[in-house]
This record gives structure tokens, sequence and C-alpha cells, in this order.
């Protein structure tokens, strides 16, 4: 049986250079699942995999889209089931890393079938949302999808306009398309999770925003400001340094807010892995252990 081998884990703990490690091992590429490196204008504040990294293992799904694409959960879904297909012909496992939740899981168990937003739609809700603001477009989804109003985080302006988009564009509910059925798999998946004690880890945090303003993450996201309205650019990292550029923030202050909204995001990741008792916890520095583990699953 085919195996997916699957390397998640918190932002900043080391999983890039651990599943390298794990590929060269193999003789495998890796899959990569994190939502923004697949974005080329924004590798410094993604943390996306270097030049030197990317040549000694093949990544799938690093700068392969830009900002204006829209890309998602789905639509990556689609294309890992494609790819994994191709890569089973020639080895009996695949690699899969990343820290993306919605990414992982739509790999693992599937997503709805929902239905592809157009780029009218998905403008006209870009500008009502900046228009009228969030209480207004929760406020017309509590009517036209009363069901998932009562469920859905009325602060995540994302979901929120997505709800509204499928409304608008379908006639029809949002919820009629929620099914949350799991999808079966050709393959056996196994997960390693990656984790350090949390001191550990915040310090790696603060540590890696450092060296990202040293590399120039200042200039990248000046260069990106004028699309700030894009969802893709509602990352950590970017947005804090557009209110810096608004003159809401002071540099320092902008990372400094970086830092701490990385840490709250880390801990977000781990409390949605944790729920999931499939996965197998490892320290980074336990290449041996997780490859005898690998090696004794496949």
């Amino acid at each position: 049986m085919k195996t997916l081998v699957i390397i998640l884990g918190p932002t900043g703990v080391g999983k890039t250079e651990l599943c390298i490690s794990i590929a060269e091992h193999f003789n495998i590429p890796i899959i990569n699942a994190d939502s923004r490196q697949i974005f080329s204008e924004i590798s410094i504040g993604t943390a996306t995999p270097t030049e030197e990294q990317q040549k000694r293992r093949k990544h799938y799904f690093v700068g392969t889209h830009h900002l204006t694409d829209y890309y998602s959960a789905a639509q990556f879904e689609e294309d890992v089931i494609n790819l994994s297909g191709e890569l089973f012909n020639t080895a009996d496992i695949a690699l899969m890393s990343g820290g993306s939740m919605m990414y992982i899981d739509a790999v693992c168990n599937g997503i709805d079938d929902i239905p592809t937003v157009n780029e009218e739609t998905r403008e006209l809700l870009r500008q009502r949302y900046t228009d009228q603001g969030l209480d207004k477009l929760c406020e017309e989804l509590r009517i036209l999808d009363p069901e998932y109003y009562a469920i859905v985080d009325r602060c995540n302006p994302k979901r929120v306009v997505h709800a509204l988009e499928i409304c608008y564009m379908t006639g029809k509910t949002y919820t009629s398309f929620r099914r949350n059925e799991k999808k079966r798999r050709p393959f056996n998946i196994i997960k390693i999770g990656i984790t350090r004690p949390r001191e550990e880890l915040y310090n790696r945090i603060n540590i890696r925003v450092e060296e990202m303003i040293k590399n120039g993450l200042e200039e990248e996201a000046r260069k990106v400001f004028p699309l700030c309205h894009l969802n893709a650019l509602n990352t950590v990292g970017y947005k804090e340094l557009f209110e810096h550029f608004r003159g809401n923030l002071t540099l320092e202050e902008s990372i400094e807010r970086i830092k701490c909204d990385t840490r709250r995001y880390c801990r977000k990741q781990l409390t949605w892995f944790r729920k999931d008792n499939s996965i197998k916890w490892f320290d980074p520095n336990e290449i041996e252990e997780i490859i005898k583990f690998i090696t004794e699953l496949i």
C-alpha cells in the first residue's frame, strides 16, 4: 500500500530542515502544505525554503502562484491528490510537510465540494466588506444563512465573506454545501508532529522575526502594500507592517506585534493539531527515531 507521510507542526519549530533530511533519506521530493508559501512575492515573511534547500530536494507548491491568483484548500486537495498519483508511480512513499491546518485536513479527510467563487462575486463582496464593514455582512449572513451564522466565527471576515460569496453566486445557503463527509484515500496516511518546549519555541519565533527583518521583510511588505486588501496578505508579518505604513504603529511596535501574533498563531496551530490523536509527536532533533518510525510503518 502506498503511504503519504505528513510532517506537521507549529510555525518556527524547524520542519523545513528536518523534512529535507527525511526526503534525502528516502530519496523523494517534498509536497509543501503552507497556504502562504505558494505565493512568489512573499518569500521572506513566509519563511519559504531557500534556493539552496530547494536544490537539495524538489519542493512542490512553493512560489507557484501570485498574490492575485485565487487558491483554496479545495484546490490544494485536488492538486495534491493528482500529484500523489504521479509520485506513487515511482515510489511507495510520498512526503508532505507544513503547518496550514486546513490544507493538511483537506488532503487527509477531504473538503466539501464548495463551488469556486467567480471573480465578479469576489470583487463585489470585497468591496462591500471595505465599504460597510464586518458587522453589516454578519447581519446579512444571519438573514441568508442563519444556520451557518449560528456557528461561524463572526470575527473572522474571511469566513463570513466566503459564505456570503456562495450565497450570492448560487442562490443557496453556504450550509447546503457543507456535508463534512470524510473521503477515502487510495493510500495510507502517517502523521508525524514536531514540537519543542514552549519557551524554546517562542524564543525561536522571536529570533526568526528579527532575521526576517534583517533579510528585508519591511521592503518586501512595502512592495506588496498596494495589494493589502487581498486575503493572501491578511497574514502575520505583513498586516502588522501595513499598520506601520499607515502610520498607526512605529516600526519597532510592528515588529513586536509580529512576534506576539506569531506566538499566538503558534498556539492556535498546536491546539488544532493536538485534537488529532493519530499524530505521533517527536522533537525535531529525533531524526533517526522519526526515520525508524516511518520505516517500520511503510
